[in-house]
């Protein structure tokens, strides 16, 4: 199963609409994960909509997402035998990578993949034992300095990622 992975849209506050090419890999994977900060309910709507639906989209709210975005703060997936747990990563960036470590194991259990945004910059890496996925800011939002977003493929247990940018 592919995965299409965005976070930090930001449209339309920093942004005036998610970039094609990342519209593009939206409508081709199998499920649609966005890690929060939409910025309106919008761009929720035009993200649900390239996903195909709600049931091919698992999405959370953002520190900085509207009333309007109503999202829950953490969502849980299984996909071919690993559990992901999606969360924004609100709070400061000093100690991120341990505070989501920290909030997917106790969440999630310690095999479990987390996913999470808030700082703009591509991540794929363990902390603490926990694989760790952020796929940066899809339209490039500063801070980031190049938009990405990430292709995760996932079968029998085994995840791969791929980073994506324009």
């Amino acid at each position: 199963m592919r995965l299409a992975v965005i976070s930090d849209t930001h449209v339309p506050g920093r942004e005036a609409r998610i970039p094609d090419w990342v519209r593009e890999r939206l409508r081709e994977a199998d499920h649609v994960v966005h890690a929060g900060d939409f910025d309106a309910p919008e761009t929720l709507g035009t993200v649900r909509d390239l996903a195909g639906g709600d049931e091919r989209l698992t999405a959370v709210r953002g520190n900085v997402d509207p009333p309007g975005v109503d999202l829950p703060a953490t969502a849980t997936l299984a996909v071919e035998g690993v559990r992901f747990l999606v969360t924004h990563g609100t709070g400061s960036h000093a100690g991120y990578r341990e505070r989501v470590a920290g909030f997917v194991r106790d969440e999630a259990g310690p095999d479990a993949v987390g996913i999470s945004g808030h700082t703009h910059q591509y991540l794929d890496a363990r902390t603490d034992g926990v694989r760790l996925l952020n796929p940066g800011s899809a339209t490039g939002a500063r801070p980031a300095t190049v938009a990405s977003m990430m292709a995760v493929d996932v079968a029998d247990g085994e995840v791969s990622v791929t980073r994506v940018s324009p």
